[in-house]
């Protein structure tokens, strides 16, 4: 398969490139950077290791991709993934559309000049915030859980489905990338070429760029190792919020799938992520730090943000019965390959400051 993956220098598309070259997929791949992440020229040598034709072009410029070759699907793992972004002073809000939706616009029109399949990496920040934040929630142990009784449309036990709401307000953020999966299922459909949407939960793994916005557990990890501040925020300041955890490399299987069905009649969009199983509030994740690196003192701040929900973990039933995918990594087996990651590169953080 000939693939065009955007955001090929980030964590997500170096993962996805490293995989599948370890288990002799045969893809061939050009990858799309701007390298404007803090961190992503580190990841240059690495790729081209795998056999990854590096590229260097800006995803919101239309002219970057005339002179790209034909591929057979393209799969967009560039964004600004920060549900503060637009609004946080550090990105605007112009940049963060130009980034998420014009980016995608312009992968669109690529794919229909070039007859080329389309998947979008989005994300569970397209589901509304109003449910969200007002879900019933108590603590158990060092987390919270939802209480039994009534539950949103779309919420079970399992988790928040694709069938739960995805009305404004969603942040800036999400909006662009709820606004990006309309305009890709329209493109699709308008123009006779296959788009899949992958709704993805929180992705964790060895090299990740995180920090307080995004890449949360890798953040955490590192930020503890190195004793550089942490903070809870919000919820009593406890740290009792919880979220799913994914190794984007457990994503292979599906998108392999994907490319193999192109005309496939189920459903375009799907949820992926660890699942219940493969969750952890803050308050547990200091605790699983402080057993690897001993302890380390967390602040608390009681003041609550617009974008901060007690619980997020999407249900992923409907991705099992389409591709029979599971996440194949335990959400222990990806902590402990960031830990390990962490302890081999003992000044990560400073890595990822600017990012």
């Amino acid at each position: 398969m000939n693939i065009l993956l955007t955001g090929a220098c980030g964590f997500v598309g170096t993962t996805l490139a490293r995989e599948w070259a370890q288990r002799g997929a045969g893809h061939k791949i050009w990858g799309l950077d701007n390298l404007s992440r803090a961190g992503s020229e580190t990841n240059r040598d690495a790729l081209k290791k795998f056999g990854v034709r590096l590229l260097h072009g800006d995803i919101r410029l239309s002219s970057d991709f005339e002179t790209l070759p034909d591929v057979d699907w393209v799969i967009d793992a560039a964004a600004n993934p920060s549900v503060m972004a637009g609004v946080d002073g550090k990105t605007s809000s112009r940049q963060l559309i130009e980034h998420n939706l014009v980016g995608t616009l312009n992968m669109l029109e690529f794919c229909k000049a070039r007859r080329a399949g389309f998947i979008l990496l989005s994300t569970s920040r397209v589901y509304s915030i109003a449910p969200l934040a007002a879900l019933a929630v108590e603590p158990a142990g060092l987390a919270f859980k939802p209480r039994a009784g009534p539950l949103p449309q779309g919420f079970s036990a399992k988790g928040i489905s694709e069938d739960f709401p995805t009305a404004a307000p969603i942040s800036l953020y999400g909006a662009s990338k709820a606004a990006s999966e309309t305009l890709a299922v329209e493109y699709g459909q308008a123009f006779g070429f296959p788009v899949w949407i992958n709704r993805c939960g929180v992705l964790a793994g060895a090299g990740q760029f995180g920090h307080a916005e995004q890449g949360l557990f890798s953040f955490w990890i590192h930020s503890w190792r190195e004793k550089r501040p942490l903070r809870y925020i919000g919820f009593g300041g406890r740290g009792y919020q919880v979220r799913d955890c994914l190794h984007p490399g457990d994503l292979l299987p599906a998108l392999d799938k994907e490319m193999g069905d192109p005309g496939g009649a189920g459903p375009r969009i799907h949820n992926f992520s660890g699942g219940v199983a493969n969750s952890i509030s803050l308050a547990q994740l200091s605790q699983w730090c402080q057993d690897r690196f001993g302890r380390h003192e967390v602040s608390s701040d009681d003041a609550q943000r617009p974008f901060d929900l007690p619980w997020i973990v999407l249900d992923c039933s409907r991705a099992e019965r389409s591709w029979g995918w599971k996440p194949a990594r335990s959400i222990a087996e990806v902590l402990s390959e960031v830990a390990d990651f962490a302890e081999k590169n003992p000044h990560w953080s400073s890595v990822c400051a600017a990012g």
